[in-house]
């Protein structure tokens, strides 16, 4: 379902010269339908920017990223934006949002983008921030006055309000309770039964024991 094969990244650092700061060669890696891969690596090994060409947010240099059959490194912005509502969710490590809109409308909104009615989508987005457990007081409230652990539940449950054929999981639990860090790892488990393909970022060791197959080490892929 995610396949990269001879992927390659540099920088421009236009306040240095505009010298070349070469950050990934070679990048090779296939995610299957119903399995989760977890990137390792020292900080700066190019974890995240790894996800961020795959989620087109980062243009590659070389090689290329299918998702399905759309070969991300050379899709139209169109084709992109089609990708992301239909077929690859993302989970950032930071929730943003337009202010005032209340938190029930953010979970629901990727649903609305697919056509499903409003009452489906609004039920769907309750059921995920129960189960999150965002008190239902908080819900007609923006979340951009929310804490730092309800905004990561939010977009969590915004992330998963669409059953994704594939998604990308930026440190999911990280700042999380252990009540509620269950909650996410059963929502990724049961991401994986329904036969997601989920490459995801944790540094929570006994997260990745639970619900990762396998460990790709991006360090293998920065230049020498």
């Amino acid at each position: 379902m995610i396949e990269i094969e001879n992927l390659s990244k540099s920088f421009t650092l236009h306040n240095q010269g505009g010298a070349l700061l070469p950050v990934m060669a070679g990048a090779a890696l296939t995610v299957r339908h119903g399995e989760c891969v977890g990137l390792v690596g020292q900080s700066g090994a190019g974890k995240s920017t790894l996800m961020r060409m795959v989620h087109g947010n980062y243009l590659a240099e070389g090689g290329r990223i299918l998702v399905g059959d759309l070969d991300v490194t050379r899709a139209t912005p169109r084709q992109i934006i089609h990708l992301r509502r239909q077929t690859l969710g993302y989970v950032s490590q930071f929730l943003r949002v337009v202010p005032r809109v209340p938190t029930l409308d953010v979970v629901a909104e990727p649903l609305l983008h697919l056509g499903q009615r409003p009452e489906q989508a609004q039920a769907r987005a309750a059921d995920l921030l129960a189960r999150l457990n965002i008190p239902q007081r908080l819900w007609a409230l923006s979340p951009s006055t929310f804490s730092g652990g309800e905004q990561q539940r939010v977009n969590i449950a915004r992330g998963f309000a669409h059953d994704f054929p594939a998604m990308l999981l930026d440190e999911p639990t990280a700042s999380l309770d252990a009540e509620n860090r269950d909650v996410v790892l059963a929502l990724i488990e049961e991401a994986k039964a329904r036969g997601a393909a989920i490459l995801g970022i944790f540094h929570d060791s006994a997260a990745r024991a639970r619900v990762c197959d396998r460990l790709v080490d991006v360090t293998a892929f920065t230049p020498g």
